[in-house]
């Protein structure tokens, strides 16, 4: 598999292996340097992608988490409070109703 590896790269690898040639060293030479320093660049970037994906993956799973939990505890909240105001609210709506009827046969 032959990586394209971009110009930019290719021109700093060439930087560095230029200005760390010795004396005598033939053209030929410091270009296969700089070809090893372009492999190593890659290999550098695919290495960061790599852990910059993992690391996006555990994000996303601890935000799952975090969601999932917060929703459980919501859930868990929400029946206590239903609990206590559900059965007044029969009973205050049967109150009125009796009131507003009584309220019609001696007013009416």
């Amino acid at each position: 598999m032959v990586q394209k590896v971009s110009a930019e790269v290719q021109n700093e690898a060439m930087r560095i292996a230029k200005a760390t040639q010795k004396p005598g060293q033939t053209k030929e030479q410091t270009k296969l340097i700089s070809q090893g320093i372009e492999k190593g660049i890659a290999e550098y970037k695919k290495q960061q992608k790599a852990k910059n994906r993992t690391r996006d993956k555990q994000k996303k799973q601890e935000m799952k988490a975090q969601q999932k939990a917060a929703a459980q505890e919501q859930a868990e909240a929400m029946p206590a409070a239903e609990k206590t105001a559900a059965p007044v609210l029969p009973w205050v709506l049967l109150l009125l109703s009796w009131a507003g009827f009584a309220g019609y046969l001696l007013l009416g």
